[in-house]
């Protein structure tokens, strides 16, 4: 009985430090994906700043502005009534 008892105290510490481990291995994970996606956003910023240039003398935040005030009104029925 006391065999029995050992083998299954290594067995729950051999589990407990295998669960251990896996869970340090996932440290800093978020880290890394948020790093990700200030990337991903820097990126897409670059594009529209790099697209800027082809709108014209308006600029890229009136044109920005208009394509919002067109979705608003299209969702508001302003342009049914207009």
């Amino acid at each position: 009985m006391q065999d029995l008892h050992r083998s299954l105290g290594r067995a729950h510490a051999a589990l407990a430090w295998h669960l251990s481990a896996t869970a340090r291995d996932a440290r800093g994970q978020g880290t890394v994906e948020y790093v990700a996606l200030m990337l991903l956003v820097a990126t897409i910023l670059t594009a529209v700043v790099a697209a800027s240039g082809k709108v014209g003398d308006d600029g890229i935040g009136k044109l920005v502005v208009g394509k919002l005030k067109d979705a608003i009104d299209g969702v508001g029925g302003a342009r049914a009534k207009g």
